[in-house]
């Protein structure tokens, strides 16, 4: 995801047609990014309100099951993960145009983005971590339900969410590593902003690659550089108020010294891009299509020996429901997550001009890309599983609306089903 208020140091040149991309993707970010604070807030708020509602419905008692453990520890990752993000988008993308260049890079708002980057790659991580744990989880379960009750009872399921929340932070020791606050004296006018004459020198360097600040990912969405400090502001202010000049010092994202002097980028871009967003993906494809394939055959053969009872086509409802929720987050989690580690790799492969021309300009889409990932979740829980809007509507809707629903689910169908399994 996107980090940005800074400079991003690379060269650059005058404005040219990128050979990787071409003009429209430009066209389109320099569009899109004037929507993207406002998107963003209304996904962080629907999914913050959904992960809320996830953990009060999976944490009830007759809920509770290795598989909603893990449930649960991926509800709190994504709600850290979008709660985080809304004084984050505010900052970067609804600050007024004229917000004063001094406030919006002062210490505290730079530190504020720096270690906003490295909490949410962190947390990111840890769901994508609990999401692939799941797919194993229920793979076993499916495939070899003999050794399903000694390798996923509850004690190992908490020591492997438990473990998810430690060790993901350290993988992520390299992203925090490569980028650092600078500071910078700027003379600023009365308003806190550049003086016109300053904001035309600042545009000029700007063109030229080296006014703008370094922004790595809110939801692990890799690293973006933002070109402006804020929507269509590059400088900060181009007011010439006529009042008194003074020096100040601001402070900004980039690329650390460690970084730039040594591997770390190159390791950081590994680490991100195969670690961390390929490998996974690739683990739940796999797993999802085997499990898929086992639920088929076990359909298959349920039908050969019990005929079209009603016992038998309950379950093969169940089958088809738990297929359907498999490959609806399979779908969701390759289309948010493989594309920003196969544009991590390309970076590695192409250099810096693809990161310029192509990641850079990715970078708030991808991020939206993990916010709807993190919020849909409560959907697919409702949609497919009977057991979930169950508690649900005992929990928070009217006792008659609940009484209704239950009744109606009763005459229907009359055995209960746990919650689907992803």
């Amino acid at each position: 995801m996107e980090r940005g208020n800074g400079t991003s140091g690379a060269g650059g040149g005058a404005a040219h047609v990128s050979p990787y991309c071409g003009d429209l993707l430009v066209d389109l970010h320099d569009v899109y990014v004037h929507y993207h604070g406002y998107a963003s807030l209304l996904v962080c708020a629907f999914g913050s309100v959904a992960n809320v509602l996830n953990i009060a419905v999976l944490t009830r008692k007759e809920m509770v099951s290795p598989t909603n453990a893990i449930l649960t520890g991926l509800a709190v990752a994504d709600l850290l993960v979008m709660v985080e993000y809304v004084p984050f988008a505010y900052h970067m993308y609804l600050r007024p145009a004229n917000y004063p260049r001094a406030d919006r890079f002062s210490y505290n708002w730079s530190l504020f983005v720096l270690l906003h980057s490295d909490f949410s790659q962190a947390f990111h991580t840890i769901s994508i971590w609990l999401t692939v744990t799941l797919a194993v989880w229920r793979y076993v379960a499916v495939v070899h339900p003999q050794i399903n009750r000694i390798w996923c009872r509850m004690e190992t399921t908490l020591s492997a969410i438990a473990l998810g929340y430690l060790v993901c932070p350290i993988i992520c020791i390299p992203s925090y590593l490569s980028f650092n606050l600078f500071s910078r004296v700027e003379t600023l006018d009365a308003n806190g902003n550049r003086p016109a004459s300053a904001l035309q020198s600042a545009l000029r360097r700007a063109n030229n690659g080296t006014d703008a600040h370094t922004g790595q990912g809110a939801g692990g969405g890799g690293f973006s550089i933002s070109t402006s400090g804020g929507v269509g502001e590059v400088g900060g202010g181009g007011n010439d108020s006529g009042g008194p000049l003074r020096n100040v010092t601001l402070y900004y994202v980039n690329v650390s010294d460690l970084a730039t002097s040594t591997y770390l980028a190159d390791i950081n871009f590994w680490v991100y891009s195969v670690v961390i967003k390929i490998i996974p993906c690739v683990a739940l494809t796999v797993l999802s299509l085997r499990l898929i394939c086992a639920l088929l055959e076990a359909k298959r053969r349920r039908a050969k020996l019990t005929g079209s009872g009603r016992k038998s086509a309950d379950k093969e409802r169940q089958t088809d429901r738990t297929t359907r929720m498999l490959l609806a987050v399979l779908l969701l989690f390759l289309i948010t997550e493989f594309p920003q580690g196969i544009l991590g790799l390309l970076t590695l492969l192409l250099g810096k001009r693809f990161f310029q021309d192509c990641y850079q300009n990715m970078g708030e889409v991808m991020d939206m890309l993990a916010l709807v990932n993190s919020a849909i979740n409560f959907i697919l829980y409702c949609v497919m599983s009977r057991q979930f809007r169950n508690t649900f509507s005992l929990l928070f809707l009217p006792s008659w609306i609940s009484k209704a629903e239950s009744q109606a689910l009763s005459h229907g169908n009359p055995t209960t089903t746990q919650v689907t399994q992803v």
